[in-house]
């Protein structure tokens, strides 16, 4: 993975990173803690603008964003709540909670966004219910760049003072995305099975 993010960026320069932002959101598994830590040594080296290397993440990031609302209001919440109704009973989640759920993205959506675009594990997916709620297109670029901002910034100036020691920057974030990620799915068993209990009372 390493190897192929590296001949990426040296081979395409900025649009390598737009490129690998951008496959970054669609699929986890290539992380940006590796892309733009890269990206920022070697802007160190003089071979990129740093300036220039934060935009292409940034750009590549909010395409990929922009991707998933788009797939999360192609869904939609009336198809969502069929779904839900359909098979409630197993999903233990009613149209009801659904409209709970948009309820609270359309009060708090914009934090939501802006904070999902730092937090690894959830950044890549906090789009969705944006689409899903049909949160308006222009706040969510808004969200979604300043929050993008943060973090590509973040991981090319550490890339950029580690220099060549820039993986150590994987190795850093990547357990504090494990324990985020498995928090949330303990959260979501802690709530399915509530919620189970609370039917069957």
């Amino acid at each position: 993975m390493l190897e192929w993010i590296v001949s990426t960026v040296s081979s395409l320069g900025y649009l390598g990173i737009t490129l690998l932002m951008f496959l970054e959101n669609l699929f986890p598994p290539i992380p940006s803690e590796l892309i733009m830590p890269l990206a920022g040594f070697t802007a160190s080296q003089g071979e990129l603008n740093t300036a220039l290397a934060v935009v292409a993440g940034i750009v590549g990031s909010v395409l990929g964003a922009l991707l998933w609302y788009f797939i999360g209001d192609w869904v939609g919440e009336a198809r969502l709540k069929q779904i839900a109704d359909q098979y409630g009973k197993w999903l233990t989640v009613s149209s009801q909670d659904i409209d709970k759920a948009s309820g609270w993205f359309e009060r708090r959506g914009s934090f939501a966004v802006f904070v999902g675009r730092i937090i690894p594990g959830i950044r890549t997916f906090i789009s969705v219910p944006a689409g899903i709620s049909r949160m308006h297109l222009l706040p969510f670029l808004v969200y979604t760049t300043l929050g993008s901002a943060v973090w590509v910034t973040l991981l090319t100036y550490l890339g950029y003072s580690l220099g060549r020691n820039y993986p150590v920057v994987e190795r850093f974030i990547g357990p504090i995305s494990a324990i985020i990620l498995l928090s949330l799915m303990t959260a979501f068993v802690v709530w399915v099975i509530k919620r189970r209990q609370q039917r069957g009372q």
